[in-house]
């Protein structure tokens, strides 16, 4: 794929993007197109002058399957050699850092989405101790933001009775029951399926065995559960006069990470706290992720300083959506919710964002915008291998 001649270079791609003969440096993914090398080319050219001429220089000839392209003779130009040996160079260099060893296993690319554009609603709830009331009006605005033409809708953390230690164990549910032994959870499989939308339902608090979990249920838009996250960092903290909470007095952490193949696109997803570990955002990206959600509930303390930071922050570093679902705010209950449920984009930008009162926001969500932000930014072909590395310690132990 790689070969020499006193005056030429040829870069041949072949059908399964494989080299004929070992190159000297890796290149991770395969240049399939004038795009991605477009990529690679500013990684490994930092000067926008340089890496244009380098990319001219590449993609004199469209870059083909079935033939090589070749660089032009180093006899037509002055520049072209020191460029061409300049640019092999780069690359050699660039490869060096091992981009790809960043991640292990290595990150693996976002599926093509069966969606890549679709309008998305986020249901800020007021929140009571009545779980009948907390049900029907999850239903009615569900049933609103889909008439609205919403095709994925998320729902707050713990939106069927109150956010304490002491209302876990009551409105917990039977989930691989069903029936009444789960009502909002049988609610969230019913109305997904006749509305035909992909739901991430906030959270419930689950009862399993003699432990208790908070817990969000994705569902297709069949009714049937797509995944199950149970919270993996649980909310225990203690600011001296501010909030004192220890979801680890009732709760039990959840021990996998949760990514979701659905109709709009693969969802990775975490609760509230879980938001503030940018290692499972990073893991979820390298598993392919175009957008993250996080049912959360910030209180009055954190909430101003940390929520919309944590969101745009892990919409920056890993170029991907993220979406996040909270209560309205109740200045009556014991815990009191920030509110400001969010849509980021994968630049870090607000999309849409609500205040505190009971409301439901929507948006479109465009997944474009995450190949175009890469392109602008290939993080993916700049990270140091060499020197660092995050390690998916499931993935490891799979046969992925």
């Amino acid at each position: 794929m790689h070969s020499r001649s006193r005056t030429s270079v040829t870069l041949t791609v072949g059908p399964t993007g494989k080299p004929k003969t070992p190159l000297p440096f890796r290149l991770q993914p395969p240049l399939r197109s004038p795009s991605i090398l477009h990529a690679f080319i500013h990684a490994a050219f930092p000067m926008r002058a340089t890496a244009a001429a380098a990319f001219s220089l590449l993609t004199c000839s469209r870059l083909r399957s079935s033939s090589p392209t070749r660089l032009p003779s180093s006899s037509s130009s002055s520049l072209r050699l020191p460029l061409r040996r300049g640019l092999l160079a780069a690359m050699a260099t660039a490869a060096s850092f091992r981009p790809e060893a960043a991640r292990s296993p290595p990150a693996v690319q976002p599926p093509a989405p069966p969606l890549s554009k679709f309008k998305v609603a986020m249901c800020q709830l007021s929140v009571t101790a009545d779980k009948a009331r907390n049900i029907a009006r999850a239903r009615e605005a569900i049933e609103t933001a889909a008439a609205g033409g919403a095709k994925l809708v998320l729902l707050p953390e713990i939106w069927n009775g109150p956010y304490s230690n002491d209302s876990f164990p009551e409105y917990a549910e039977d989930i691989e029951a069903g029936g009444d032994a789960a009502p909002s959870f049988s609610m969230m499989s019913e109305v997904a399926r006749s509305l035909q939308i992909t739901l991430v339902g906030g959270s419930i608090s689950e009862r399993s065995g003699n432990k208790l979990y908070n817990t969000c249920c994705v569902f297709g838009s069949d009714g049937e559960l797509k995944g199950k996250h149970r919270k993996i960092h649980l909310f225990d903290i203690d600011i001296p006069g501010k909030i004192t909470f220890k979801e680890s007095k009732t709760l039990t952490a959840g021990q996998d990470l949760t990514v979701v193949d659905t109709d709009v696109g693969r969802i990775g997803i975490g609760i509230c706290y879980d938001i503030r570990f940018q290692e499972l955002a990073m893991l979820y990206a390298a598993r392919g992720a175009h957008l993250l959600c996080y049912p959360g509930a910030f209180n009055m303390t954190t909430g101003p300083l940390h929520w919309e930071l944590l969101q745009r922050a892990r919409a920056a570093d890993n170029q991907l959506f993220v979406a996040t679902c909270a209560p309205a705010r109740d200045t009556s209950a014991g815990y009191i919710a920030w509110g400001h449920s969010t849509l980021v984009g994968p630049f870090g930008e607000v999309i849409a964002t609500a205040e505190h009162e009971e409301t439901t926001i929507m948006a479109e969500i465009d997944y474009s915008l995450i190949d175009q932000r890469r392109q602008f930014l290939p993080l993916q072909y700049q990270r140091r291998g060499d020197l660092y590395q995050l390690i998916d310690v499931q993935r490891s132990g799979s046969d992925e």
